[in-house]
């Protein structure tokens, strides 16, 4: 896959993020690389899936 940016004048007044997933990336700017990788080593049967989880008002 290739992936052409141009950039240009980003201007973020606010952002709100109301809940997060494990494996998460919030990227607000430049960069030259993003590598992600996962991997898993526990049998699908002992995967528990439940819902998301709001974060704390602080």
């Amino acid at each position: 896959m290739e992936l052409n940016v141009v950039n240009r004048e980003l201007c973020v007044g606010e952002v709100k993020i109301t809940g997060v997933t494990t494996s998460s990336l919030f990227l607000i700017g430049d960069a030259n690389s993003i590598q992600l990788a996962s991997t898993f080593d526990t049998p699908p049967e002992s995967l528990i899936i439940g819902p998301f989880l709001p974060l704390a008002k602080g």
